[in-house]
């Protein structure tokens, strides 16, 4: 049997096609065998109020994807990676950069939030920089 396996922990929630489903009292596994089929973790969800980074905004589009809110914007999507790629010109983020693209144009949103979502810790990283850069700028 292939397919998409979870591996749930007791009450872990999980959206499948829009509709919210949470994992009984003990740990569980389930496979979903229909392809396509739109499935998005609760705790890799984002908050709209924390989608304020180039990549946290990717991420957001994809999630709404993923919960139904949202069909695929595929060429907006990869628009939007191409402009943050740009600045994280570094192997491992072009790599993944591009990794997600070809998850996105195979319509697999799961796979490419995935892949984004790796590179949040470097984003965050940059963006803690320049804040101490211009702190210091301006004291200074």
């Amino acid at each position: 049997m292939s397919g998409l396996s979870l591996n749930l922990a007791p009450k872990e929630r999980f959206l499948i096609n829009g509709a919210v489903i949470e994992a009984g009292p003990r740990r569980s596994r389930i496979t979903v065998v229909t392809p396509n089929t739109r499935v998005l973790r609760m705790k890799d969800a984002i908050h709209p109020e924390s989608a304020e980074t180039p990549l946290g905004r990717i991420c957001y589009t994809l999630q709404l994807v993923l919960s139904g809110d949202s069909k695929l914007d595929t060429t907006a999507v990869i628009s939007a990676i191409d402009n943050i790629s740009s600045i994280l010109v570094d192997v491992r983020s072009q790599q993944v950069f591009e990794s997600a693209k070809t998850a996105l144009k195979e319509d697999k949103p799961y796979t490419a939030l995935k892949l984004v979502k790796q590179l949040l810790p470097i984003e965050k990283h940059l963006l803690e920089l320049r804040m101490e850069k211009s702190v210091s700028n301006r004291d200074g």
